[in-house]
Order: structure tokens, then C-alpha cells, then sequence
């Protein structure tokens, strides 16, 4: 009877553990999905049978990727599918009969955390990462922060208004993490 309480509990425990990774996962890819490029971003295009238009391309201080043959392409603020459209339409009509384009996202761009933290600077981008690990990474809190929440400023959040998010909740790319000073 201890046995099967044992195996019940363990099978307990498996299932709600995988439940929460299959959140987590589901979360990150919704966010992958929505992510909207910026700079700083590398990205690997590949365009089929075209080696020399496939390679690495990081997205400059203007937005843009500049690439041999069609030149100059905006890229800040569009989703990576939008972008692959982009691509396509600038080869199709004078340089590639049917072009096939796939883009990959290999470095995100940084956040930021400022405030009572040891260690305030930008730091890379780490799927999954909470706003607490973000904290452990810049070092720790000073000793007069606000422990309990964070203010964020995201990266898509076009009006740059803070939000207040609970350390539990997950970084995203780009974002601007400010832990407050507390009053006492």
C-alpha cells in the first residue's frame, strides 16, 4: 500500500511538472511566433540553392539588413514571417523564378536592468529566464531594493509605459527591467 501511495504521488508530481513545462513552452513559442525583430538581432537566412544570399545577417542600428543583390531591407518591427514575404518579393521579380526563404533567429537582441541591482548593465537573452534569474545574473539586489516585483518596459510596448510584473514572469527580449528602491 506505501508502494502504490509512493508511485501515485511520483506520477502526481510528473504530471504537474509537465504541465508547467508544456505552459512554459507553449508561452515561449507564442512569443517567438509575435516577436517582432530589432536591432541587434542575428539572424541566419537561408534562401534555397542560393549560397550566396545564405549566411548570417545582424540587424543594424537603422532597422535594416543589407544583403547582396536586392541591397537594403527594413527589418526592425516585422515578425520573421513578414520579413521571409519581404525577402521573397524583393527576389521574385528580377532575380529568383520561385524563391524559398527561411529565417532563424540565432542571437535575440539583449535587456536591460538598471536600478538596485549589484551588477546594472544589458546582458544576452535566455529562453525562459525569469525576472528573478535576471536579478541573480545582474548579481543580486542592492540592499535597499524592492524585492517583490519589477517595473518593465517591453520592447514591443511602442508607448515605452512601465509595467509592473511580478519576478516570477518571464524576460522577454529587449526589455527594460528596473528594480525600485524601497522607502525604508
Amino acid at each position: 500500500m506505501n508502494f502504490k501511495l509512493k508511485c501515485g504521488s511520483l506520477a502526481l508530481v510528473f504530471f504537474i511538472f509537465n504541465s508547467f513545462l508544456a505552459s512554459v513552452y507553449a508561452e515561449e513559442t507564442e512569443d517567438v511566433i509575435h516577436y517582432k525583430l530589432g536591432a541587434g538581432d542575428q539572424l541566419e537566412i537561408r534562401v534555397f540553392n542560393q549560397d550566396d544570399l545564405t549566411g548570417k545577417y545582424t540587424i543594424n542600428g537603422a532597422g535594416n539588413i543589407s544583403m547582396p543583390l536586392i541591397g537594403t531591407v527594413k527589418a526592425m518591427n516585422s515578425t520573421i514571417k513578414e520579413l521571409e514575404t519581404r525577402l521573397v518579393e524583393k527576389l521574385r521579380p528580377d532575380y529568383l523564378l520561385n524563391p524559398r526563404v527561411s529565417i532563424q533567429v540565432l542571437n535575440y537582441r539583449p535587456y536591460y536592468i538598471i536600478g538596485e541591482v549589484k551588477s546594472p548593465a544589458s546582458y544576452p537573452y535566455v529562453s525562459g529566464m525569469t525576472f528573478l534569474n535576471a536579478v541573480a545574473i545582474a548579481s543580486g539586489f542592492t540592499y535597499r531594493a524592492k524585492r517583490g516585483h519589477a517595473l518593465v518596459i517591453r520592447a514591443n510596448n511602442s508607448n515605452q509605459e512601465e509595467a509592473e510584473m511580478n519576478m516570477d514572469r518571464h524576460v522577454m527580449h529587449g526589455d527594460i527591467i528596473k528594480i525600485e528602491e524601497r522607502l525604508f
